[in-house]
């Protein structure tokens, strides 16, 4: 009788168990089912998901020159001025305040995009001008009638051939670097404050010249 009442116990508890954890597991399911699908971050406009070290470190244009590059470029209110390697987007900014131009600047450095964006909101340009964190080698720039580099000249020769396939008529300028054998239409020397510099000034050919292709 004693062994009888100890089965029956011991069988008791254990279907209470297998009931309890068959109620707790469809309550787990239920509480799954009711929860709040877990957000995900979007992507900001303009910025690729894989990012990477940048090529090269960051040195601004001094403002001076700056001004010398987009008056080269005879900016108008009609043109679409993407700066490559943008830093903390003076040139775009410059270009949309000065010229009424729109301005885009292409940038890797996230701190870097964030301070041009509050430059530009700083500048009241902010709805003329853009801030991409983007790899310019992979970048899309098709729709820029100006070009802006200040990059080095293993860089700007790398990109030689992103930017010949641009519009025939695009200006494109060069603080100090050139673009390897790619001849310059112009070469002009401007004087900052602490030292010269030299700008190099293209227009989009509408046949790649013979020897850079």
């Amino acid at each position: 009788m004693r062994h009888q009442i100890i089965k029956t116990l011991v069988a008791t508890t254990i279907l209470f168990g297998i009931a309890s954890c068959t109620q707790q597991s469809e309550l787990d399911a239920q509480a799954q089912q009711n929860a709040p699908a877990a957000e995900t971050t979007q992507p900001v406009k303009g910025t690729q998901t894989e990012q990477r070290a940048p090529d090269a470190p960051y040195v601004p244009t001094p403002q001076e020159v700056a001004n010398q590059m987009l008056e080269l470029a005879n900016v108008t209110k009609n043109d679409v001025v993407y700066d490559l390697g943008s830093g903390d987007g003076r040139i775009p900014i410059t270009a949309a305040q000065k010229y009424g131009a729109r301005g885009v600047g292409i940038e890797i450095n996230p701190e870097l995009i964030k301070e041009a964006r509050e430059n530009a909101k700083k500048a009241g340009v902010a709805d003329r001008v853009e801030f991409r964190q983007q790899d310019l080698f992979k970048s899309d720039f098709s729709e820029a009638t100006v070009v802006t580099l200040y990059l080095l000249e293993e860089m700007n020769v790398k990109l030689r051939p992103q930017l010949l396939k641009l519009k025939p008529g695009t200006r494109i300028v060069a603080h100090d670097f050139a673009i390897g054998d790619w001849k310059p239409d112009k070469e002009v020397q401007v004087q900052g404050r602490n030292r010269q510099h030299t700008l190099y000034y293209w227009v989009v050919p509408k046949e790649t010249p013979a020897n850079l292709k």
